[in-house]
């Protein structure tokens, strides 16, 4: 059984039905950094997710270090509108600092924020005084997330499929290379090109690849999922071929995928994702090298549909096969480089 994802809909997690399905931890002394999770303390769309909701989650495996991603949480209240987001990087220093009272506990030791790169070369005082909030902060994600379909969560600030293309957003990003900044990108898999394109406009630039390009499979696309695989694969291999570009292994459990694990009476088990969501996986590992893969967790909003416990466990089970040095990269390794982590 399936329910259809509603984007407009406040999104809850269920503890008592992620508690159904239970497993011991596969490989329990791996090493791993969770390159990509969220906290949520005043959005109105998803759930809440604090501190001690990423220390419960990822204390059930060997998570050593985090980074933050931007989800327009802990802006500042006033001041100029572009630098609010600023607030932003301000808040999860905080609770940075508050993490490091518990050292052996997960630490959040980077973090992504963002700015409105459309403003061109104006944005460097934005870009600065991220800087100048925490040292943790390692560059932006401004999501190009957009779909003709209603069905699909498009950012509300565009209008097009397109915003890596946008004269003024290249002049913005043309600066992150100028101070030492990544972008992580978020956008559907039909965007893909439009990234490829911009990866290879600015070579110098690291970019990282959120959610395996979200394959999307609902709306228009539920039905389809031979022909939208298909059509990933061809955009996943043509970016690969720039080597600036790494790429994250994980958020096909968000709703919009299709996937449909949220809507049945009991949660997936590892090898229910390991059935579902493999092929995906090993292309991806296949046309980036473990060197570029960084398994993420997408922490609360995968959350939706699997339990931490069971979604690493998941991840293990499709590299068991790997060399013991791929797996550290795609585990820890790759996070660590790409971030400026401490190994």
């Amino acid at each position: 059984m399936t329910t259809e994802f509603d984007s407009d809909a406040p999104l809850k997690i269920r503890q008592n039905w992620l508690d159904k399905v239970t497993e011991d931890i596969v490989d329990p002394n791996r090493r791993i950094v969770d390159p990509h999770h969220h906290f949520f303390a005043e959005s109105e769309h998803f759930p809440h997710y604090s501190l001690d909701d990423l220390w419960a989650d990822t204390g059930t495996h060997k998570v050593e270090q985090t980074v933050y991603l931007q989800c327009w949480e802990g802006y500042r209240k006033s001041g100029p509108e572009e630098l609010q987001a600023v607030g932003e990087t301000e808040w999860v220093h905080s609770i940075a600092a508050e993490a490091r009272k518990q050292p052996d506990a997960a630490q959040i030791c980077a973090m992504i924020g963002t700015a409105e790169l459309r403003l061109g070369a104006a944005v460097r005082p934005v870009l600065e005084a991220h800087q100048a909030a925490s040292p943790l902060f390692r560059g932006i994600r401004q999501p190009a997330a957009w779909d003709a379909s209603e069905e699909l969560m498009s950012m509300p600030d565009l209008d097009n499929a397109n915003l890596y293309g946008d004269s003024k957003f290249r002049e913005g990003f043309a600066l992150l290379g100028d101070m030492n900044l990544s972008f992580d990108a978020y956008h559907y898999h039909h965007q893909t090109p439009f990234l490829t394109d911009l990866a290879r406009a600015f070579p110098d630039i690291d970019i990282i690849l959120n959610h395996l390009g979200t394959p999307p499979g609902i709306g228009p696309y539920a039905g389809r999922r031979t022909e939208i695989y298909e059509q990933w694969t061809a955009g996943l291999k043509d970016l690969a071929t720039c080597p600036n570009v790494a790429v994250k292994l994980g958020g096909l459990a968000m709703p919009w995928t299709g996937f449909g694990f949220e809507g049945n009476p009991t949660p997936p088990s590892s090898d229910d994702i390991v059935c579902e969501q493999a092929r995906y996986y090993h292309f991806a590992i296949d046309a980036f090298g473990p060197s570029r893969c960084m398994f993420e967790s997408n922490f609360p909003v995968d959350k939706l549909a699997v339990s931490y416990p069971i979604l690493w466990n998941a991840f293990k089970k499709m590299v068991s096969d790997f060399t013991e040095e791929e797996k550290d990269q795609m585990f820890r390794g790759t996070a660590t480089r790409v971030y400026g982590l401490d190994a």
